[in-house]
């Protein structure tokens, strides 16, 4: 029997969930999962390592590593042979009050000094959680 497949924690959705070549009108589609978004989200923008992505995510950094493989193939086919890019569906959970986020790349810690730019909100953005105490600079 298979082992069941562990949910991704995602922080935040795509804002645009459709890319596609401007003067093309028949065009083939590739789909990105959100998690694998996440992935290419976490490491090639927020330049996080695999192993930080991994605890981001609540997974195994070789799960990561095959999840940021196939992202990467899915956007670079797109981009080269002009496909149509959609994102949607995948094996995730939205963090709680999906942009209160519980690792370092909490998306309320974008205030001076990493501090969690609304301090009512602290508890949710990083909650009893190791990682993210290690991570940010909120007062004990």
């Amino acid at each position: 029997m298979a082992r069941p497949v562990k949910q991704r924690r995602v922080c935040e959705l795509p804002e645009t969930i459709e890319f596609a070549p401007c003067n093309k009108e028949k065009l083939m589609t590739v789909e990105m999962s959100v998690d694998e978004y996440e992935v290419i989200r976490l490491i090639d923008h927020l330049h996080l390592t695999q192993n930080e992505c991994s605890q981001q995510m609540n997974v195994a950094r070789t799960t990561v590593q095959a999840i940021y493989d196939s992202a990467r193939s899915k956007v670079s086919d797109a981009i080269v042979n002009g496909k149509k890019l959609i994102i949607k569906g995948g094996n995730y959970t939205l963090c709680p009050e999906s942009r209160f986020c519980c690792g370092k790349n909490c998306s309320r810690r974008r205030g001076l000094l990493g501090h969690c730019t609304d301090q009512s909100k602290a508890d949710i953005c990083c909650g009893k959680n190791k990682f993210c105490k290690k991570n940010t600079h909120f007062p004990d």
